[in-house]
């Protein structure tokens, strides 16, 4: 198979192997329609995630705190990005709580739009990019696409378990 030449088809790939992984379809996430949410509070969120993911990537590079061999795990490496989508996905809360859920997977499903394309900005510039840039990139493409298939994992709720590791696929 061929790469992807654009994020909606490296998604479209990502979400086939995670069907094949486990062995049928993928649940689309609950959302909130009322209120609707406002393109610029739409923004706001996604611009949130988008800098947790630059600020845990580039706390990784400066410490390489959890590089180890065979690649590092997203849940160590982003963690302020997965609690926010989790956040952001949420659909019970405790019967105590003073608000009730508001999930708001199209902020999510945006948020995987950015990564695929990071993802595929990064593997141009691992393949083509001179020897410390090229490193550089290779290490954030792993730790990247780790990403995305851990944030479309939360997106369709399933178990890591479940899907085991998409890596080569």
């Amino acid at each position: 198979m061929s790469p992807p030449n654009s994020a909606a088809d490296l998604l479209q790939n990502r979400r086939h192997a995670l069907r094949e992984a486990v062995g049928r379809s993928l649940a689309k996430p609950e959302g909130t329609e009322d209120p609707p949410l406002s393109d610029g509070h739409r923004d706001h969120l996604l611009d949130e995630l988008k800098d947790l993911y630059w600020n845990d990537l580039e706390w990784e590079n400066v410490t390489e705190e959890e590089r180890m061999e065979g690649g590092s795990l997203p849940e160590l490496t982003f963690p302020g990005v997965l609690a926010l989508t989790r956040g952001l996905l949420l659909t019970e809360v405790a019967t105590d709580s003073n608000a009730p859920p508001e999930p708001r997977p199209e902020v999510v499903e945006h948020f995987l739009e950015f990564l695929a394309n990071q993802v595929l900005d990064l593997r141009e510039t691992a393949t083509g990019g001179p020897g410390e840039e090229g490193d550089r990139a290779a290490l954030e493409l792993r730790m990247t696409q780790g990403l995305l298939d851990r944030v479309l994992i939360e997106y369709h709720r399933l178990s890591p378990e479940d899907v085991g590791t998409l890596e080569g696929t």
